[in-house]
């Protein structure tokens, strides 16, 4: 049966990084918290870096950049790789699972991921395109329930799934040489422009800039690094 909405997963890392073991991530890789996007902050940030994942208010500033960007892209185009995996967000407060399945898909050859329920949806979804991955996830049962049971371990009081939530996880990768946004709530990833493996966290650092810039009143943003991690 397809599951329609769940309880949202905390921006917490030991919950995700929780999370992603059980979705069969190497314990070598998992999330740290970026405590800051100057360059100083960001010399902290273990490295390689694989994403860069943005929590952030859902604003109407926002909502009306999103409508232009996409008005835009559809008007000139965009170039987005064939390599590059996206998926739609059909779930209702899923998106912190998303962007962590966005995170990993795109890193497999790093991350040598071990089979588990993770592997199995990401062999599936291989050839589909961004909506049917979007309704695969709804029957993955296993990723479902490591999201329903990690979801009731975070610091703060638990929500309901029925609760209105205005808060988004996006994340960042990099693929043969582009910095994409992916954002199963839009109607497709962002080409950000020339990128690198090695500056991808400084890349997404300035574009996460950019949503902070739009919204200056608002200080509810919180920066996580997908990288080498000793959990």
């Amino acid at each position: 049966m397809a599951t329609e909405t769940l309880v949202p997963l905390e921006s917490n890392p030991d919950v995700m990084n929780k999370f992603l073991q059980k979705l069969g991530v190497p314990s070598k890789w998992g999330v740290v918290d970026v405590m800051g996007l100057e360059s100083d902050m960001l010399s902290w940030v273990p490295r390689p870096v694989l994403a860069l994942t943005l929590l952030f208010p859902i604003s109407q500033s926002y909502e009306q950049h999103k409508e232009k960007e996409e008005s835009e892209i559809l008007a000139k185009g965009q170039e987005v790789s064939n390599n590059l995996f996206y998926m739609k967000q059909n779930i209702s407060n899923a998106c912190g699972t998303v962007a962590l399945v966005h995170a990993v898909a795109n890193n497999l050859d790093e991350i040598g991921l071990n089979d588990g329920c993770l592997k199995t949806f990401l062999e599936e979804a291989k050839n589909m395109d961004a909506v049917a991955r979007g309704k695969l996830l709804e029957k993955c049962e296993g990723i479902i329930k490591a999201h329903t049971e990690l979801a009731q371990e975070g610091q703060t009081n638990m929500p309901n799934a029925e609760d209105p939530i205005n808060h988004h996880f996006i994340t960042f990768v990099h693929k043969d040489g582009s910095l994409y946004e992916l954002d199963g709530r839009k109607a497709f990833p962002i080409n950000h422009g020339p990128c690198t493996p090695d500056y991808l966290l400084e890349d997404a650092a300035k574009v996460c800039k950019e949503f902070m810039a739009r919204d200056p009143q608002e200080v509810r943003f919180t920066v996580i690094a997908f990288t080498i991690a000793d959990i």
